[in-house]
């Protein structure tokens, strides 16, 4: 059984009565920050990744390094 327009209209009349149009409008400007920072942190995830160095038992190699090191010793 699901709510009726009516029911919804009527609880979307509540919030507004309750918290006023300025919060609710500052609250949906919050998320949308959060959402758009979730998305760019996503972005920046996978550019961080390609450019920092790996420290491998104390010394640092490069991407291409590692993956060099790696295929040798699968060619053995």
């Amino acid at each position: 059984m699901f709510p009726g327009w009516l029911q919804i209209l009527l609880v979307l009349v509540l919030v507004i009565l309750l918290f006023g149009r300025g919060k609710i409008s500052e609250l949906m400007g919050d998320v949308a920050k959060g959402i758009r920072s979730f998305r760019d942190g996503l972005a920046d995830e996978g550019d961080e990744d390609a450019d920092d160095p790996k420290e491998i038992e104390g010394e640092v190699r490069s991407e291409s390094a590692t993956n060099d090191a790696e295929k040798s010793r699968d060619a053995q």
